[in-house]
C-alpha cells in the first residue's frame, strides 16, 4: 500500500489535465495523461500501462466515457475506475455504477475529493489483488489449479486457448461433449476469464428441474401466480445479472421453455411467471450438453433458431480416451486433493497403477477417474497406491467400450429370459430394467446405452415400478 500509485487520466479538455497532474503530483502519486480513451485502452490492454486507478471523463472523441468503462469490463481489465461528468442526476450516477464504474464526480472538480475518490480506489484495488491471490494460494494448497481446467494434451490446449479468447466477448458459447468430460469446469473457466468474473456464476442443470417448476426457476415468479406460489420468486436469469448463466443440459428443455429462452436472448428481458412486466437482464449465457443438437434439430426436438442463437462459439471437449496424456496429470491432481482432505499421506502411484490408469476406457471420462482415485486414496494402505486399491471392487466393465456394453447387455439378456415370445411392453421393462441393473443403476450411462435421453428413462424407469406394484 506504500509504493508509489500510478492514475491513468483519460481527459480532452488539455487545461483540466493540467491541473490534475499538477495537483496529484504534490501528492506523490504519478498521473498518465491521455486525450484519446481508444489509445488508452489499447495500451492498457497491452499491459504498457498497469494504473491503480482510472479517472475518465463522460464526454470524450470517439468514446464515451460510459462506453469506455463497459469495453474495459469486456477485456476483463478490472482497474477501478472513476468517472468526471457535469451531471449530478441519479440516472447517470446509476448508469454508471451498472456500467461498472468504482465512483463518480461532478464538475467543477473540486480536487480534495477527487483524490479521496482516488485513494479508495487504490485501496480497492489493493484488496482484490490481495484476496486474488489469497485465493490462488487456498487453491493451490488444495491441490486445485487456478482456473480448474488440468491436462497437458494438445486438445485441450487448443480449447483453453479458444475458451481465453471468447471469454473477453459477451458471444454465447456452447459447450459439447460425453459426460463427465468437464464442461462446467470449463464454462467457470470462461467466466473467470471474462469481465464478469466478479459478478455471480450460476449453474442449473435443465434435466435435473421438473419440466412444471423448470420456467420459474429461470425467470422467476409472482405471489400467487400458481399452485404453491406463496411468495415472489427471483429467478435465475436475475441472480445471475451482470453474470454469466450456465444451462447445462440445454438439449432437454422442452420446445415451449426453448421458445421463451429465445425471446430472452433477442430481447434481453425477462418476464417473470404471472406478471406482465419486463424486466431488462444483462447475462451471458454458456450452455452444454451431451446431445448432438444438430440432430436434435433434424429430428425436431429442439428449435434450430434457438440452436443458431447458442451455437455462436462452439467447444467440443474430446472424451478423455481420445487424450490420454490428460489421465495421470488428472489422477495426479486427484491424488493430491483426496489425500489432503482425508489426512492420508500417499506420495504417488505404482508403475502397474499408472499403466491400469493408462489403458481404462473411462466411459465416465474424468468424473470416473476422479470417483476411481478418491476410492483408491481411502481404501490403500501403502504410500503408493497399486493396482489393487482399484480392484477391491468388482467393476468388470471398467475397460469395456459403450458398443460392447451394448452387446453384451443384448447377449445376456437373451440368455437369462430367452428367445421366446412375449408383449413388446412386457419386454421392454424387463429389457429396460435389465441394463439398468447392469450399469450398476448409473442413470445417465444407462440412458447412453439404451440410446434415450434420460428424461425418457426416468419416465420409463417409473412406469416399470408402478407396473410391478
Amino acid at each position: 500500500m506504500n509504493s508509489p500509485k500510478h492514475i491513468l487520466l483519460i481527459e480532452d479538455d488539455l487545461d483540466l489535465a493540467e491541473l490534475a497532474v499538477a495537483y496529484f503530483r504534490q501528492k506523490d502519486i504519478q498521473v498518465h495523461h491521455c486525450e484519446d480513451p481508444l489509445e488508452a485502452l489499447q495500451n492498457l490492454k497491452s499491459r504498457k500501462i498497469a494504473p491503480d486507478a482510472i479517472i475518465t471523463d463522460l464526454n470524450l472523441p470517439k468514446m464515451s466515457g460510459l462506453d469506455f468503462i463497459r469495453q474495459m469490463r469486456n477485456e476483463g481489465l478490472m482497474v477501478p475506475i472513476i468517472l468526471v461528468t457535469v451531471s449530478n442526476d441519479v440516472d447517470t450516477a446509476v448508469t454508471a455504477i451498472e456500467a461498472g464504474a468504482y465512483d463518480f464526480v461532478v464538475k467543477p472538480i473540486h480536487f480534495p475529493q477527487l483524490l479521496i475518490s482516488a485513494q479508495r480506489a487504490f485501496k480497492y484495488n489493493y484488496l482484490n489483488r490481495e484476496n486474488k491471490n489469497l485465493r490462488d494460494a487456498i487453491d493451490q494448497s488444495k491441490g486445485l489449479s487456478p482456473h480448474g481446467i488440468i491436462g497437458k494434451s494438445e486438445s485441450i490446449r487448443l480449447i483453453m486457448e479458444l475458451a481465453k479468447r471468447v471469454a473477453k466477448s459477451s458471444a454465447t458459447v456452447s459447450i459439447t461433449g460425453e459426460s463427465g468430460t468437464g464442461k462446467e469446469v470449463f464454462a467457470k473457466a470462461i467466466h473467470n476469464w471474462s469481465g464478469r468474473s466478479d459478478k455471480p456464476f450460476v449453474a442449473i442443470n435443465c434435466s435435473a428441474i421438473p419440466e412444471n417448476l423448470l420456467e420459474s426457476e429461470l425467470f422467476g415468479h409472482a405471489k400467487g401466480s400458481f399452485t404453491g406460489a406463496h411468495d415472489k420468486k427471483i429467478g435465475l436469469f436475475e441472480e445471475a445479472n451482470g453474470g454469466t448463466l450456465f444451462l447445462d443440459e440445454i438439449g432437454d428443455l422442452n420446445l415451449a421453455l426453448q421458445a421463451k429462452l429465445l425471446r430472452v436472448l433477442q430481447e434481453k428481458e425477462i418476464k417473470r411467471v404471472g406478471e406482465n412486466q419486463s424486466r431488462p437482464i444483462d447475462v451471458r449465457i454458456i450452455t452444454a450438453t451431451h446431445k448432438d443438437l444438430r440432430m436434435e434439430v433434424y429430428e425436431k426436438r429442439f428449435r434450430e433458431d434457438l440452436f443458431f442463437r447458442l451455437n455462436v462459439i462452439p467447444i467440443l471437449i474430446p472424451p478423455l480416451r481420445e487424450r490420454r496424456e490428460d489421465i495421470m496429470p488428472l489422477a495426479e491432481f486427484f491424488l493430491k486433493k483426496f489425500s489432503e482432505l482425508n489426512g492420508s499421506k500417499i506420495i504417488g502411484f505404482t508403475k502397474a497403477a499408472k499403466e491400469f490408469l493408462l489403458t481404462q476406457h473411462w466411459r465416465g471420462n474424468v468424473r470416473e477417474l476422479e470417483n476411481t482415485v478418491e476410492r483408491a486414496v481411502v481404501l490403500s494402505s501403502e504410500e503408493e497406491i497399486d493396482v489393487s486399491s482399484f480392484l477391491m471392487f468388482d467393476e468388470p466393465a471398467l475397460a469395456t467400450t459403450d458398443s460392447e456394453m451394448v452387446d453384451d447387455a443384448q447377449n445376456t439378456f437373451v440368455f437369462k429370459y430367452g428367445q421366446q415370445g412375449a408383449p413388446l411392453l412386457e419386454v421392454e421393462r424387463k429389457y429396460i430394467q435389465f441394463v439398468f441393473e447392469k450399469c450398476d443403476r448409473v442413470k445417465d450411462l444407462t440412458a447412453r446405452t439404451l440410446g434415450i435421453d434420460r428424461k425418457t428413462l426416468y419416465r420409463k424407469l417409473q412406469d416399470g415400478e408402478s407396473l410391478q406394484h
